[in-house]
């Protein structure tokens, strides 16, 4: 199949330094790519370059003609744009489905009347993803898609991208997201391009054999002048191969913790130090929260054991933060009891980063400005050798934290955290921004930390790595304990975090009111705007995937497939079964909303 978009031989320099050096990059239609590589590597460089906006020094890209490409930045811009509306709707083409706006803007949460100005982060990331998503254009390049979503629209996302048939090429941080939804991974690594005909799945075990191999034969960057850097990139494999055994034994624990009947105080424990907490961390007992008349948090109860790793999930606005810090003691239940173990000594690490001051270096930020050796769990260490453990280079102890990626400020937030004398830590979305290494590096450290650990995250990989319980929000102020990690949690409960229920004000009307309706929002005697698009859309949705399953079903039926090419058949199983439950909820949908229609018009 011919490539819609190549990217050949691309340079760039980049603050006198070579960013890419050689990388090339080919997309083919209906392809999933996934691209890969440490923060700074220049993915999202690589990336502007695909979508046209940044200028490579030399090299070729060559675009199919009359192919249509959108592209998501990780900081959208929606100056001089009066609405969400507005400024999903510049975004579409004059063929274009202009329902599509308002319904993706709709299952994003938003009602196309925000203001931009006033939007948080969050806001800003749905409302770009609706402006890149409206077109359905033939190659979307999408740079961090689930920055800044809860888990019920990063599942929802992933259901978008999956049924979409534009071609994608992602970069994200998030691995379940890229495991589930690519299939080609491209590891951008020293200013060049690695492909592999494999989704993210399989990237890790495939870039530790790359470099091992690359270690074995001798073929590495000059020691002299890179030994830092190596160190980082070939240590990863090694950290990998001990945390294997880990990985095992949380797997272990998850099912002892599945099987246990008896009750959690009998079991033994080792004798208390002064470094270690009490066996009890904490006894929450018909605890409630409310804000006003809403409930955050109604008579739940818990006990926390020393050497638990515990984490809460939920949608945004469900109330995670809150019931951390009703379980860390910094905030006070309206009923109920919290009973603090004895001999705490807790560590916090929150979402906000704003802590760091701008101005000061890294080396200070560490040290605190007292020389060039930090405290490390009550013992001295050098602050190059502490900052190395924390992937950064001896080169940056004097950089100023004002000009730190979020990647780099988010490590040096842990690095100061686990630095402190901890028996308890307490971790809110601790894998903001962090790279695919640190995030490794940070697994690590859980594993090896023998105090206990609460934490917040939306990251659904992190948390089957490292939790042996799930606390999950199952409805307003109710919250639900499960054994094990998220993928153990859909298990026992056959779904996901779902959305949280909140009252919507009505959609906006349009900024021209004089040339077009008002804002359709759903009334008694007619269908919702959703509905009305469904009844367009389906069919069309419906023919196509009839379509798709008899094309799949042919391929099955080739003799010899099985026998050749035991991956294409099962893959093309694989889709067909994807294709036809596809079908089945589509044809649902479309007999649910032409009854409705018909009971509205009488």
């Amino acid at each position: 199949m011919a490539p819609l978009l190549i990217l050949r031989d691309i340079h760039l320099t980049f603050g006198g330094h070579p960013l890419l050096s050689g990388a090339d990059l080919s997309v083919s239609e209906g392809e999933r790519l996934c691209l890969v590589g440490r923060n700074g590597s220049g993915k999202s460089t690589l990336l502007k370059i695909a979508a046209g906006l940044v200028q490579a020094d030399s090299g070729d890209r060559d675009l199919k003609r009359g192919i249509s490409i959108r592209y998501l930045p990780q900081e959208p811009d929606l100056t001089g744009f009066a609405t969400t509306l507005a400024y999903v709707e510049a975004g579409l083409g004059p063929h274009d489905d202009p329902y599509r706006a308002r319904y993706l803007l709709e299952q994003l949460g938003l009602t196309g009347a925000e203001n931009p100005a006033h939007l948080s982060g969050g806001e800003t990331r749905r409302a770009a993803l609706a402006r890149t998503l409206a077109p359905e254009p033939d190659v979307l390049l999408l740079d961090e898609p689930t920055n800044h979503l809860d888990l019920p629209l990063i599942e929802w996302l992933e259901t978008t991208l999956k049924e979409s048939r534009s071609a994608q090429v992602l970069i994200s941080h998030d691995r379940r997201f890229l495991t589930n939804l690519s299939r080609t991974t491209i590891w951008l690594d020293r200013g060049q391009t690695r492909r592999l005909d494999q989704g993210f799945g399989a990237f890790e075990a495939w870039r530790d054999e790359v470099l091992e191999q690359e270690e074995l034969a001798g073929h590495k960057i000059d020691r002299k002048i890179a030994r830092e850097e190596d160190w980082v990139r070939y240590g990863v494999s090694g950290r990998r191969k001990r945390n294997q055994k880990r990985l095992a034994d949380l797997q272990t624990l998850k099912r002892n913790r599945r099987e246990e009947r008896r009750s959690l105080g009998s079991v033994a424990m080792p004798e208390t130090t002064t470094e270690m907490s009490a066996k009890l961390v904490v006894e929450a007992k018909g605890i409630a929260k409310s804000y006003g008349d809403r409930a955050i948090v109604t008579d739940f109860s818990l006990r926390v054991m020393r050497g638990d790793r515990i984490g809460i999930v939920g949608p945004n606005g469900a109330g995670k933060t809150t019931l951390l810090n009703l379980l860390n003691g910094s905030l006070a239940p309206d009923q109920g009891t919290v009973r603090q173990g004895a001999n705490l000594e807790t560590v916090t690490l929150d979402q906000s980063r704003d802590s760091l001051d701008p101005m000061t270096t890294l080396q200070d930020a560490l040290t605190g400005g007292h020389g060039d050796h930090v405290s490390v769990n009550g013992a001295s260490r050098h602050v190059v050798g502490y900052m190395r453990d924390f992937l950064f280079e001896p080169n940056q102890a004097r950089v100023r934290v004002s000009v730190l990626s979020g990647g780099e400020r988010g490590r040096l937030m842990l690095a100061r955290a686990l630095a402190k004398p901890s028996n308890v830590l307490v971790l809110d979305e601790p894998t903001n921004d962090l790279d695919l290494e640190t995030l490794e590096l940070l697994q690590e450290t859980l594993a090896d930390y023998p105090g206990t650990v609460l934490l917040v995250s939306h990251d659904r990989d992190f948390l089957d790595r490292v939790v042996d319980r799930l606390i999950a929000y199952d409805g307003p102020g109710k919250w639900t304990v499960y054994a094990g990690g998220y993928s153990d949690m859909i298990a026992q409960r056959g779904h996901g975090v779902e959305a949280r229920t909140v009252e919507k004000a009505a959609p906006v009307k349009e900024a021209k009111e004089s040339s077009k309706e008002p804002s359709r929002a759903p009334t008694k005697g007619k269908l919702s705007f959703k509905e009305a698009h469904a009844l367009k859309t389906l069919p069309a949705r419906i023919k196509a995937l009839e379509a798709e399953i008899a094309m799949l079903k042919t391929k099955l039926a080739e003799p010899d497939l099985f026998a050749r090419d035991p991956k294409k058949f099962a893959a093309t199983a694989s889709a067909l079964e994807a294709a036809e439950a596809s079908l089945s909820a589509a044809e649902d949908e479309w007999l649910a909303v032409e009854m409705r229609r018909e009971e509205l018009e009488g």
